[in-house]
């Protein structure tokens, strides 16, 4: 749903546009046709959780025009650091107003007495100064609409994009079983261990209104399930709404799913593609692609889209994989993570891949990325490359697993990413300053946390090492 306002603030725009009468009435309709009695109004953390209030359906026209109110540290999960500061503004600081988009509502399949609305986020009214009313600068989903109509408005275009969830199933008669020095990959045998969980996850996305197209089994535990390219703000609701889903699906089969990065030494990671592409909006044609061209191959404009996305990729890291344990990920040589920043033709060893005509397949991403912060970088990446023409090179030929890149060194630790993040102002324009801000604060703290930690490793290493 788009909000333009034409006079007062965004907030007095978006409580206007959910105010006209046909909208609400129509989500009326569909609430009481569907038996709806609860609706969640959420909001998604600058670390990718969901949170929100739970209200009577009855309530609609109230919070469809008014919202709900939320502690603004919801938006840094309440995270105090280890010096006990609470992140996003203290105890003391104002609420923020969560206003729902009329056009996600969606009813739970799992239990359709509840429904739901992704909800974007605001200073509330009564704040002075000009304040009141304003678009949250710290609400993630927000950042990613105004990234995008901004850099539609100045380019023409829109970025389309895919993601490729991998995650890591656990529990009873779900264990790998493959004879030593092979893989599970693409084995039928162990979807057919899954069956129970595959055909739960895509029903529920289907009926919450996901066009599924494939899946397989990858390694030991992981399992992918895709759906259709889209818009990337769509597609960014949509991966969230996939987690919740998967979680519903474990918590009916008794099952543990799992989005960490990197589950066990020597596993293949989880990590969640982002396969993107540029549309022209006005003539609905791929910019990446020349009619009439089979072939790989990348247009000029896409070319230089390439050469921003590997720009800024190194800058873009602590994104992309934004916990400890995602850096794992990228030191196992040969477990298709990238281990340098390159692209090449088909080449799944490489950081971007063409992997089809108009399609980049960009592999820093990680299963537990924030999508609408990767998307913001992505966009912003992608329009500078296009404003100073960045040349991203020659493709890569042959593996990436050694030798040398013309771009920055991929960062291996969250607190390299950290540095590079900070020092890459087009990747911090994409998140804003308080947005940038506040997620390196709460990185940091995470990576403080980690470095003060004694783990199981070290123990083992060290405890009685000497004399």
């Amino acid at each position: 749903m788009t909000v333009q306002p034409t006079t007062g603030t965004a907030l007095d725009a978006h409580r206007e546009a959910n105010s006209d009468g046909d909208a609400l009435d129509a989500v009326s309709a569909a609430i009481e046709a569907a038996g709806v009695e609860y609706i969640y109004y959420q909001g998604v953390t600058i670390s990718g959780r969901v949170i929100g209030k739970v209200v009577p359906a009855a309530h609609l026209r109230r919070n469809a025009e008014k919202g709900v109110q939320l502690h603004r540290t919801v938006v840094a999960d309440l995270q105090s650091t280890r010096a006990g500061e609470l992140l996003g503004g203290g105890a003391e600081a104002a609420e923020l107003t969560m206003v729902p988009d009329l056009d996600t509502f969606d009813v739970l399949p799992w239990d359709t007495s509840t429904g739901r609305f992704f909800c974007r986020m605001y200073e509330p009214s009564h704040l002075t100064g000009g304040v009141g009313g304003q678009p949250l600068a710290t609400d993630v989903r927000g950042n990613l609409i105004r990234v995008h109509e901004a850099f539609t408005a100045a380019t023409g275009l829109e970025l389309r994009s895919g993601c490729e969830p991998e995650m890591t199933w656990t529990g009873p008669g779900l264990e790998a079983k493959f004879r030593p020095g092979s893989s599970p990959s693409y084995h039928i045998e162990h979807l057919e261990r899954y069956r129970a969980i595959y055909q739960k996850v895509i029903g529920y996305a289907r009926a919450l209104g996901f066009d599924m197209i494939e899946g397989d089994y990858e390694d030991p535990g992981q399992l992918e399930l895709n759906w259709m390219f889209d818009h990337a703000n769509l597609t960014a609701d949509r991966l969230v709404t996939y987690r919740q889903i998967c979680r519903q699906v474990g918590r009916e089969l008794g099952v543990s799913p799992s989005f960490m990065p990197k589950p066990a030494t020597g596993m293949m990671g989880n990590g969640c593609h982002h396969n993107v592409s540029l549309w022209d909006v006005a003539s609905g044609t791929n910019v990446l692609e020349e009619p009439g061209v089979g072939e790989l191959h990348l247009t000029e404009t896409g070319g230089h889209a390439l050469g921003g996305m590997l720009a800024h990729a190194a800058g873009g890291m602590a994104v992309f994989g934004s916990t400890v344990n995602s850096y794992k990920r990228y030191w196992d040589a040969g477990q298709f993570a990238p281990s340098q920043i390159n692209w090449g033709m088909d080449n799944k060893t490489c950081t971007v891949r063409l992997s089809a005509v108009g399609r980049l397949e960009f592999k820093l991403p990680d299963a537990m990325v924030n999508p609408y912060l990767s998307h913001a970088v992505l966009i912003k990446a992608m329009e500078d490359g296009l404003a100073v023409g960045t040349d991203p090179g020659e493709p890569q030929v042959g593996s990436s697993y050694g030798g040398t890149s013309k771009w920055a060194k991929l960062p291996l630790t969250l607190g390299e990413a950290l540095d590079a993040f900070e020092a890459d102002d087009v990747v911090r324009s994409a998140l804003g300053d308080e947005l940038a801000d506040l997620y390196v604060s709460y990185k940091r703290d995470e990576w403080a946390r980690y470095c003060g930690t004694v783990t199981d490793w070290e123990f083992a290493m060290y405890s009685e090492a000497l004399p």
